[in-house]
């Protein structure tokens, strides 16, 4: 029986953001989450399968990922890897003030990966922030924070992605995502979420439009179903039980909810 999924914690509780090289052995890991962190991983060298919730991806290098703390992941490595992984914690943005910061990471947060059309800046970055955390001073967070600013940027610019450069209201948008995430009970009710933010449901949908081009009620149903899978994947939960788990009175209400997003009804996804 498979009823819990596994955690994993590379964090270091001093450390807000972590940056090392990958281990180089040549793994296959099982399906696991980090939990409490955001998780950026670069690889110049190595091949095999990444797989992030339900999507496979075959690494062909250089390339990077990005794996939520919701997220279950898992590796199929077939050749030695090269490259870093960045551990980023909640605590690290809630310290910075930088708003430019703040809506770098929010493009990136809705990635899975990218393929980068060159790799040199990259890899002299990852190395200048890995050095950087390895000193442990206190006083060193602009540095870290200037210099992780300076990846993500880069890491968009080579990738060439659509940039919406107009101004957002990002902290509403971060906290919207935060609360989603970190809630212990899912409600699917945008008016929910938008008293816990002490604002209205109209202003919470602008917010959403204008980061993501997606409406609120679109923001949460992703997570939602993104949720639903995991379970049907990675647990033998039955579909009542799942519906349940997602604060769905009634299975069949679920099941309708699940088909009109993905499809398919959740006993079809979990046979494909």
């Amino acid at each position: 029986m498979k009823q819990d999924l596994s955690i994993k914690d590379k964090s270091e509780n001093s450390k807000f953001l972590k940056a090392s090289a990958f281990k180089k052995n040549i793994k296959k890991t099982e399906p696991h989450k980090h939990d409490n962190y955001f998780e950026i991983i670069y690889l110049s060298k190595g091949s095999g399968l990444h797989s992030i919730d339900y999507n496979k991806f075959e690494i062909d290098p250089p390339i990077v990922f990005f794996v939520r703390k919701e997220q279950v992941h898992c590796w199929e490595l077939l050749t030695e890897p090269e490259g870093y992984v960045l551990i980023l914690k909640k605590e690290f943005i809630d310290r910075s003030l930088d708003s430019e910061l703040r809506l770098l990471l929010t493009k990136v947060s809705n990635l899975s990966s990218l393929h980068l059309s060159n790799n040199e800046t990259i890899s002299q970055l990852f190395e200048l922030i890995t050095k950087e955390n390895e000193l442990a001073n206190e006083n060193n967070f602009p540095i870290l924070e200037g210099l992780l600013k300076a990846l993500l940027a880069k890491i968009l610019e080579v990738a060439k992605p659509v940039i919406n450069k107009a101004e957002v209201k990002v902290d509403l948008f971060q906290s919207f995502r935060e609360l989603i995430t970190q809630n212990a009970e899912i409600k699917n009710n945008v008016a929910h979420f938008a008293r816990l933010l002490n604002t209205t449901p109209q202003n919470l949908n602008a917010t959403c439009r204008k980061a993501v081009n997606q409406s609120a009620a679109n923001v949460l149903a992703e997570f939602i179903i993104s949720e639903a899978k995991r379970l049907l994947i990675y647990t033998d939960n039955t579909v009542s039980e799942v519906s349940f788990s997602l604060s769905f009175n009634d299975p069949s209400h679920f099941v309708k909810y699940f088909k009109r997003f993905t499809g398919h009804t959740p006993q079809a996804f979990r046979n494909l």
